[in-house]
């Protein structure tokens, strides 16, 4: 059985990563598109992997990353 929440987070984390960014520098991206998220709480969801689709939607546009592999 396939753990969603840990495939979503290692999504989420690899693309930081493959972008260089830092949770800080993700809370200044989702800002400029009007999403307010503190960097604790930021974290605290990626680690969780508690997030809905459209919260990583947002995360992956703010980050410039157009295309997924899955």
């Amino acid at each position: 059985m396939t753990d969603w929440s840990a495939y979503a987070k290692g999504i989420l984390r690899a693309e930081m990563l493959r972008k260089g960014m830092s949770y800080a520098d993700l809370v200044t991206a989702l800002a400029q598109n009007g999403v307010k998220e503190s960097e604790a709480n930021l974290r605290n969801k990626v680690s969780r992997g508690s997030f809905t689709a459209a919260f990583l939607f947002e995360c992956m546009d703010a980050m410039g990353v157009k295309t997924l592999h899955l």
